[in-house]
């Protein structure tokens, strides 16, 4: 399968990157992931080894698309939860007390 990455074309499949990929120790995910086996290695150490290319030349979301095109499992940051308000000192006093706020009264 054709696929750019880095503004350069590859040629690549599943089982050439399969066999580039063996032997590779995958180092800590933090962020995304592909499944390659049963491992699950960083998106940007996957790029670099079948690239031979730096990390910082290319974006992780460039290695997951073309690895989910070869059928490969991606896994994507996780959403953060939305921030939440801060408390006011009444509120955070009602909450540690288990008192709902309308039933204080002043």
């Amino acid at each position: 399968m054709r696929c750019v990455i880095a503004r350069f074309p590859f040629e690549l499949t599943r089982n050439g990157v399969l066999d580039s990929m063996k032997g590779i120790k995958p180092e800590e995910v933090v962020g995304e992931s592909v499944t390659i086996g049963r491992r699950a290695y960083p998106a940007k150490q996957v790029g670099e080894v079948i690239t031979r290319q730096d990390r910082r030349d290319f974006s992780a979301g460039e290695v997951l698309r073309a690895m989910t095109r070869l059928g490969f499992t991606c896994s994507s940051l996780p959403r953060a939860a939305a921030p939440t308000r801060a408390l006011s000192p009444l509120q955070h006093a009602s909450e540690m007390l288990g008192v709902p706020m309308g039933r204080l009264t002043a």
